[in-house]
């Protein structure tokens, strides 16, 4: 049998000694207090019965802080806030005489604020999808075939910018009897793309000509960007294509994994 450590049996016995004098000092400090006033409703004498709450032998239950007590800078009621009272004028704090040692923790002043919070949150949510609807351009509708050779040097930028002198070698003019499919591209880096990101480098080639198909699969990259269905950015000498995910996209996915 383990014999109990004296010290620790003292201490224990002095602890309760103590919280036993600070509830009498605290009933003590409330009568006292309490003595000056009285209900204001039927005045009768009031007890202390909560954290800054107090009732009558009438039933009569309020906070004396708020009914009693001022500011002591402007001489005005007092106003609850989540964990102190402030003056209801300046609004600075002011600590209550009702309080022993507790902290004021007013739950139906932080429920309203936090649903007041909440509130101007999904209101400032919602005005930035308005503002963002209403920046974004208007469709795009071709109305005829696109012809590169109508841009001066555009081709020539597009070379540069993709890099296609780096691993075409036999750079060729872009005239040809093949036509340009944009929704076959589309496919074709869907399908190659996944979830996930992928190179410019790395997207397989579907015209016979490098450089004719690289021009082909950056005009439908830009277009799909401006869709938001990828997002491109600059990986060195190379792009990087990036799946953009929409909430339907998500909710597939998770039906699907």
């Amino acid at each position: 049998m383990a014999l109990m450590n004296p010290l620790v049996t003292d201490f224990q016995t002095v602890q309760e000694k103590v919280d036993c004098l600070k509830s009498e000092a605290k009933a003590f400090y409330f009568q006292v207090l309490l003595s000056q006033y009285a209900c204001p409703d039927c005045e009768a004498p009031l007890t202390m019965t909560g954290i800054s709450e107090c009732e009558c032998e009438n039933g009569h239950r309020f906070d004396p802080t708020l009914q009693f007590q001022r500011s002591s800078c402007c001489r005005a009621r007092l106003a609850r806030r989540t964990y102190h009272f402030v003056c209801s004028k300046c609004g600075q704090i002011t600590p209550s005489r009702f309080l022993f040692d507790e902290r004021l923790f007013d739950a139906d002043y932080f429920r309203e604020h936090m649903r007041e919070y909440r509130s101007r949150a999904r209101a400032r949510k919602e005005e930035l999808r308005r503002l963002l609807a209403e920046s974004r351009s208007n469709a795009w509708l071709l109305s005829e075939e696109l012809s590169l050779e109508r841009i001066p040097d555009f081709t020539l930028a597009l070379d540069q910018f993709i890099g296609s002198t780096s691993y075409f070698h036999d750079p060729l003019p872009l005239e040809s009897d093949e036509s340009f499919d944009m929704e076959a591209y589309r496919a074709h880096i869907l399908g190659d793309l996944g979830w996930s990101a992928l190179l410019f480098s790395d997207i397989g080639r579907l015209a016979d000509h490098p450089r004719r198909d690289a021009v082909w699969r950056f005009i439908t990259l830009l277009f799909m960007e401006q869709d938001r269905v990828v997002n491109l950015s600059q990986s060195g000498d190379d792009i990087l294509i990036e799946r953009v995910w929409h909430e339907t996209d998500r909710k597939r996915q998770g039906v699907l994994g």
